[in-house]
């Protein structure tokens, strides 16, 4: 068929300029908790768009500013940023109750979150979490315990059989809620009625649950847009700043994680087109959080775990307290077989290193970086997790710096020590170390570059 002159060179103009915008990407490299509120808190000062693009209210950003700790779940770290829209994309997972009780918590706490309502944006593709989703999560992992001896530790918010309804196509969306109640509230029965189905002795409060539901709608009906126009006019229009806030981390991926040890999303790069609906050519850095350390929450193979004197003083030091569920944290040395794996699946540009002050009082620093099998080197990051509770790891080890990094603000402040092992590890992943986290507020993020 023929194509005019005007459609071709359309198409060459396409592919010859760049996005105007593009997003910039924090993703957690290990199995979460590596600090990433942190980083984004710090990116999202001069942000014009914060996004969370997948997982629930099982995620937990720790944020302070001017001495106040912000714990945030649903809500994006950036809603601090009093000029920044925050936007929760279609891929995100929303329990209302939740997404209200963690804003009046915050508002509590301090004058950060005042206005919140007025700058946050849900898209009205999202999926919700209704309550009975969080009741079967607990039946799941009470089953799963009592079959199998084991749980894989999920934080019992629903997450998981919210995205099965997802899966499974009788999920309930924003834009469901925000239409005709009527039609809602059949689908929600009939939603009800099918998990009472498969667990009959769940415990659900149809009535009661519709009643709160139609009361949070008209608090609701104001934030909802349409995701994906929101996120075309941004990406294709004036001059903004763009910041995608990544849940939960690499190892925690469905597809690439330590499964079945996982959560129930993408929480690698790809997740961030499919949860925002983001061209991926639009997509520009991606940061990856990497802790000093390891730490693992729940249950599931931890190659690197120091179940001795190390770990208890990593646990301590670190405060390595779980924030959505209050869980103690396994901890262990650095593992770069696995962060390597994950900057595969990723293309980290760089890489923020968090909590570097917690190894400050270590007279010697091991780093994991290479896995064994029954005495022959594994060539990869093995998909099988019968086979990582079998590897054994070799080590490099260095000599620490036994004095505090707190006070440092430039990568010339720090030890020699701390600086060779910052080093090794850019060495090691092929990857440079923009950020280096020595303490709890923003002013304690070095940036190097």
């Amino acid at each position: 068929p023929h194509i005019t002159t005007e459609i071709q060179q359309l198409y060459y103009n396409n592919c010859t300029l760049c996005p105007r915008n593009k997003v910039t990407v924090v993703l957690g490299a290990q199995w979460g908790d590596e600090g990433k509120g942190k980083v984004v808190d710090l990116l999202a000062m001069d942000a014009d768009i914060v996004c969370r693009c997948q997982g629930g209210n099982n995620a937990g950003h720790t944020v302070v500013v001017d001495s106040v700790e912000y714990d945030f779940h649903l809500l994006p770290s950036g809603v601090l940023n009093k000029k920044a829209v925050s936007f929760i994309g279609n891929g995100v997972v929303i329990h209302l109750p939740g997404l209200f009780d963690e804003a009046e918590k915050n508002l509590q706490k301090g004058k950060g979150l005042q206005g919140w309502e007025e700058r946050l944006k849900i898209s009205d593709r999202a999926h919700i979490v209704f309550n009975f989703h969080q009741a079967v999560d607990g039946i799941q992992e009470q089953q799963r315990q009592q079959q199998e001896g084991k749980n894989l530790g999920t934080t019992k918010k629903g997450i998981g059989p919210a995205y099965s309804s997802k899966a499974a196509r009788n999920g309930l969306r924003v834009c469901d809620l925000v239409s005709d109640f009527k039609v809602f509230e059949e689908k929600f029965r009939m939603l009800a009625d099918h998990f009472l189905t498969m667990y009959p002795k769940l415990n659900v409060d149809i009535d009661g649950e519709l009643k709160q539901l139609k009361d949070y709608t008209e608090r609701l009906r104001p934030l909802v847009t349409d995701g994906v126009y929101f996120m075309h006019k941004a990406l294709n229009g004036p001059s903004k700043k763009i910041l995608v806030e990544g849940a939960n981390a690499a190892l925690l991926d469905i597809d690439f994680g330590t499964y079945p040890f996982v959560t129930s999303s993408n929480c690698t790069v790809g997740g961030v087109c499919t949860g925002l609906g983001v061209p991926p050519s639009y997509v520009g850095r991606v940061y990856g959080v990497v802790k000093a350390y390891t730490t693992r929450v729940g249950v599931g193979a931890f190659p690197t775990e120091q179940d001795n004197e190390t770990g208890d003083l990593l646990q301590s030091r670190g405060r390595e307290i779980g924030v959505t569920t209050g869980r103690r944290r396994r901890c262990g040395w650095l593992d770069l077989i696995l962060v390597r794996y994950a900057h595969m699946v990723n293309g980290f540009s760089a890489i923020a290193l968090t909590k570097l002050d917690i190894l400050d009082t270590l007279p010697e620093i091991k780093v994991g970086v290479a896995y064994k099998v029954d005495g022959k080197p594994l060539p990869s990051f093995p998909a099988n997790m019968d086979v990582l509770t079998r590897v054994s790891v070799d080590y490099q080890t260095f000599p620490g710096w036994c004095c505090s990094t707190e006070d440092a603000r430039s990568f010339k402040d720090l030890p020699s020590q701390a600086q060779n092992y910052i080093q090794f590890i850019e060495d090691f992943l092929q990857v440079p170390v923009k950020w280096v986290g020595v303490g709890k507020s923003r002013e304690s993020m070095i940036k190097r570059f």
